[in-house]
């Protein structure tokens, strides 16, 4: 059985971080527009009579052609919507079987998908759903999101999940429509609930992630190991598995929670970039 350890007890390599984020966001951003948000909008408001200077594509040839008169289309620029990142900042989220670790997944994730988010001009904001004190309100500035990845190079071992707790607290202060993206374990029994509260106003979505030995560790017999948030070393009964993540998954999709469920042993940037894309996510 794979043996699930910290891998994150020291601050990832700073370079090699911000090369891998910026990696991300480059694959991510492939072979979509990079600004959505500028020049003509995408939604028809009306149509009112040409004036010089008007573009020729501009002209609504239906009304023209019954008016007699030129008449050209104007459309709505849509609104940059504000893009959450809750990112998972607990204990668990560091422990590994594997190389990499559910953290270091999660945060690189986060920092692509951010720098992505900025380059279609979409301010973007942070919010740490361990015990530490990270909540950043949404930013156009580069230098703010390199400010916050920074600080999610750093971990802390001790650190307990407050997912669902952050989320409530969170809900009042989102003053307009957001795009939320969670990450995490969702080892948080009240998170799905709160997500559930959070997707009437707002569109989230959940990236579950799972190291392959929560899915493998027996169910039965005993386990030594330490419990990850507090440090404490112990001797369970494993009279159950962890819940699955296909069972998660379904838990998920029961709630009406659009997610991507991501295995650290597995490959999933090509096809998190095509759930991206097939759901218009990057483009709002």
């Amino acid at each position: 059985m794979p043996l699930l350890t910290d891998q994150q007890t020291k601050p990832l390599d700073s370079r090699q971080f911000l090369l891998a984020v910026k990696r991300l966001a480059d694959s991510l951003s492939y072979g979509t527009d990079r600004s959505p948000f500028l020049g003509q909008g995408l939604e028809y408001m009306q149509s009112r009579q040409y004036v010089p200077g008007d573009p020729v594509k501009s002209i609504d040839w239906r009304i023209t052609a019954r008016t007699g008169k030129v008449h050209v289309k104007e459309y709505e620029s849509p609104k940059s919507l504000p893009v959450w990142f809750i990112v998972d900042t607990s204990a668990s989220m560091a422990l590994s079987s594997i190389k990499v670790s559910k953290y270091q997944i999660a945060a690189q994730i986060a920092g692509g998908l951010a720098l992505a988010s900025i380059d279609r001009v979409s301010p973007v904001g942070i919010l740490g759903a361990g015990s530490r004190d990270l909540n950043i309100k949404p930013s156009l500035s580069r230098e703010t999101i390199l400010q916050w990845l920074h600080e999610l190079r750093a971990y802390q071992f001790n650190e307990p999940t407050c997912l669902g707790e952050k989320l409530i607290a969170l809900n009042p202060s989102l003053g307009e429509s957001s795009l939320i993206f969670v990450l995490s374990d969702l080892h948080d029994p009240s998170a799905i609930p709160a997500l559930k509260l959070l997707g009437h106003r707002h569109d989230i979505v959940v990236i579950p992630l799972r190291d392959p030995a929560e899915d493998s560790i027996p169910g039965a017999g005993f386990i030594r190991g330490r419990e990850v948030e507090t440090g404490h070393e112990a001797t369970l009964s494993a009279k159950r598995q962890f819940t699955s993540l296909e069972a998660l998954t379904t838990n998920l999709k029961k709630s009406s929670l659009d997610h991507f469920p991501i295995r650290t042993d597995q490959p999933f940037l090509a096809s998190l970039r095509l759930f991206l894309q097939s759901r218009n996510l990057l483009s709002r």
